[in-house]
């Protein structure tokens, strides 16, 4: 279950790094993944974009991650 709580610029950074490894892990790469220095006070991630195959990929890691 996901829990919320308030953000600054550190967690941001440590949040996208984590979901980075977790991809890394899972054999997922979003090339585009960074935090969003447009609005840094949203705190903000940028997934990007992604071919469909990857997200694919991406949906059958979540997939296993919730069964």
């Amino acid at each position: 279950m996901a829990t919320t709580h308030e953000v600054g610029p550190t967690e941001t950074v440590a949040a996208m790094e984590s979901l980075r490894g977790a991809l890394t892990a899972a054999g997922i790469v979003l090339p585009s993944l960074e935090t969003d220095v447009a609005s840094p006070y949203l705190n903000l991630i940028n997934l990007g974009r992604v071919r469909a195959d990857v997200a694919l990929r991406l949906a059958e890691a979540i997939r296993r991650g919730c069964a």
